[in-house]
Order: C-alpha cells, then sequence, then structure tokens
C-alpha cells in the first residue's frame, strides 16, 4: 500500500512537471511594453540675477575690489543643448592703486550688453531630461561695456600727483566721459529646477577687456568677474512627452520580420532567376548596417553575381514615430544608399544594376513602428 502511494505521488509531480514545462514553451511572448519619451520644445525664457558681486582683478586686497553687480538676460533654446542668449549686465566696478602706506581706490558704472552662445552640458552628456533637478552649462560671448562716471579716478590721480610728484603713481590711461570697449566673456551655470516654469540659477563670468578699462596702465587685458543668483522663468511649453515602444535588438528584429513574412508573405520562387527579397533593418536614426543586417546584402549580392541579367531595386524607409518628415527623408534615402554603396564596393555589383529610393515616413511597410527603419531590396 505505501509503495502504491509513492508511485501515485511519483506520477502526479511528474505529470505537475510537464504541464508546467509545455505550458512555459507554449506561453506567447510578451510585448515590449511602452514607456514615455520626452520630447523637447524650442522655447523663450528670461532670467533676473539681483544678487550678484563683482571682482576687479587688480593689486588692492580681494574685499576692496568687491562692487554690487546684477544682470536681466532673454534667451531662446534652439534645442536640448544649444541656445543664445541676450543680456544686460551692470553696475560698478573698482580699482585702486597701493605705495607704501598709502591707498587711493576709486570706482565707477558701467552697462554691458552681451551675446552669448550657451550649451546645456548635463544633456549633452546625459541625454534631455526636463524633470533633471540640475542642469550645468556652459556659455562664451561678446559684446560692449559702457562705463562712465570715472571722477573718483581723477581725484585718486590729483591725489597721487601731489604727494609722489607726476613721475610717480599717476594714472596713465584716465579716462572720462562715456567710453564704449569691446568685451569678450565666458562662463559656467547652474539651474535648480523648481518646476517646469522656474528654476533658480547660479552664474560665473570671467569678462577681459583691454587695458584701459581701470585707468592704470599695466601692459596687459583687464579682467573683471561676476558671480550672480536668480531666477529663471521658462515662457510656453518646454517640452511634449509621447509613448514609444522600446527599440528592439537585432535578434529580436529578425524574429520578429519571420513573424510578419509569415503574416503577409512575399512570393518567392525557388526556381532559377526567381525573384528574393531581403530586408535590412537598422537602428534608431542610424544608416550603419549591423553585422547581421550584412550578411542579407551578401546574399543579395551573390544571387546578382548568379544571374548576371538580374537588377535590385532598394526602398529606404524611416519610422513615423521619430523625428520629423524632413529628417526622416533624408535618413530614408541615406539607408537606401548606404545598401547601394555596399554592394558596389564590397561586393563589386555594377551601379547600372542597382535602383536606390528613399519614401522617408510616407509609406509604412511594417505594423510595428520600429520595423519601418529599413531598406527592402527586391532582386529579380
Amino acid at each position: 500500500m505505501k509503495l502504491n502511494k509513492t508511485l501515485i505521488l511519483s506520477g502526479l509531480l511528474a505529470f505537475g512537471g510537464l504541464s508546467a514545462s509545455a505550458q512555459g514553451t507554449n506561453a506567447a511572448p510578451q510585448e515590449p511594453q511602452e514607456k514615455t519619451e520626452y520630447v523637447f520644445n524650442p522655447h523663450w525664457y528670461v532670467e533676473v540675477q539681483p544678487l550678484g558681486l563683482q571682482y576687479t582683478l587688480g593689486e588692492l586686497s580681494f574685499g576692496d575690489l568687491l562692487s554690487y553687480n546684477l544682470q536681466v538676460a532673454g534667451g531662446y533654446n534652439f534645442n536640448s543643448v544649444i541656445g543664445a542668449r541676450l543680456s544686460l549686465n551692470a553696475f560698478q566696478s573698482k580699482a585702486g592703486w597701493k605705495m607704501d602706506n598709502r591707498q587711493y581706490d576709486w570706482k565707477w558704472n558701467y552697462v554691458a550688453p552681451m551675446v552669448d552662445v550657451t550649451a546645456n552640458l548635463s544633456n549633452l552628456i546625459c541625454g534631455y531630461n526636463p524633470t533633471r533637478l540640475f542642469n550645468l552649462s556652459v556659455f562664451a560671448g561678446i559684446g560692449m561695456n559702457i562705463g562712465f562716471s570715472n571722477d573718483e579716478a581723477a581725484d585718486a590721480k590729483a591725489a597721487l600727483g601731489e604727494y609722489y610728484g607726476t613721475d610717480a603713481g599717476n594714472l596713465a590711461y584716465l579716462w572720462d566721459g562715456t567710453k564704449v570697449r569691446f568685451a569678450g566673456r565666458a562662463g559656467v551655470k547652474g539651474d535648480f529646477r523648481i518646476n517646469d516654469m522656474f528654476s533658480v540659477g547660479v552664474e560665473l563670468q570671467a569678462t577681459t577687456l583691454n587695458d584701459h578699462y581701470n585707468s592704470k596702465k599695466a601692459g596687459n587685458a583687464d579682467w573683471y568677474f561676476n558671480g550672480l543668483v536668480g531666477l529663471k522663468v521658462n515662457l510656453g511649453k518646454t517640452y511634449t512627452t509621447r509613448k514609444v515602444k522600446p527599440v528592439l535588438p537585432p535578434e529580436r528584429i529578425v524574429e520578429r520580420v519571420v513573424e510578419k513574412v509569415v503574416e503577409k508573405p512575399v512570393p518567392v520562387k525557388e526556381e532559377i532567376g526567381g525573384p528574393i527579397r531581403k530586408d535590412v533593418f537598422f537602428v534608431i536614426n542610424s544608416t550603419k548596417i549591423s553585422v547581421v543586417e550584412q550578411q542579407k546584402v551578401k546574399e543579395i549580392a551573390d544571387y546578382l553575381k548568379k544571374y548576371p541579367e538580374a537588377k535590385v531595386e532598394i526602398t529606404g524607409y524611416s519610422d513615423k514615430g521619430t523625428g520629423n518628415a524632413k529628417i526622416n527623408k533624408n535618413l530614408s534615402v541615406k539607408r537606401a544608399e548606404v545598401v547601394k554603396n555596399s554592394l558596389i564596393k564590397d561586393y563589386g555589383i555594377d551601379a547600372s544594376r542597382i535602383t536606390a529610393v528613399g519614401k522617408g515616413d510616407t509609406e509604412q511597410p511594417f505594423d510595428i513602428n520600429d520595423l519601418n527603419r529599413v531598406s527592402i531590396c527586391i532582386a529579380k
């Protein structure tokens, strides 16, 4: 009796294992889940940076050459990395002369309109993500520095002349009135995101001008350095979202193509001279033929060599889910041309036997979006 129970239990376990195995084998493959993708929208923005300090390079101590600084700006982001900005930086610069135990310092006012090119390093290196907490950018630009109210420098020169005489401590490049000078600058900026519209920015700048800026003759360019804190306001919608399926790896693509051919068979005659079709797939935004897909190009070449009268028609496509009509048209043409060039250069097929055209995204030969990154080759 015990033996019978043991046999029955073993049989049930074996049957259960076989059922589970069969169920796992016959289970339908899961479709890749859609994910949310951010799409950048070109947009305007404004910045107000009322909290700033300027250090004008000179011989006095660091604290003696600090002055208040502010900036307002408006800009446009052309894409997720590159933008342009027009700014108005202002208020005050300082300089001084120290000799023996005497120190003379002075200040003057300025306004500096500047045009910058900006580059978002976070998006460039890590990819576009509008919900990222912190973005690091760099910028460089040119403009003008308009200086005025330099009366204190004239007073300092007079005092130096009285004490040291005309040969000691005089300001050789003393200027008055309003002076306009060319300026160049570069810097780095960090933005801390509050929400889609607002962020707090911290900015460091270095600006260079000619030697006349601080009234002293030094034989080298004058510099000032600004640190600014303020608020950035994005104008309008900066991005949209869309649902996309993950890009299938090359092996999966081959499997799906087999399924698609079963659903929509292409007549392939096995007799001599019958037409053949090969679909050469590409990854997103690429025109490079992978090692796996190159084998299909070779099969087309072998067919053309076997049948010298045969010709091949290559039609390139792009998927409608990414890019725009113009980009996709160019991409599809390049995908057709790269297959054509491979047949010519790698396998010695005469160009007169090859026709290559690009359809862009106006036609989608496959129902699955990602499969439409393809060049369809029909040889006959």
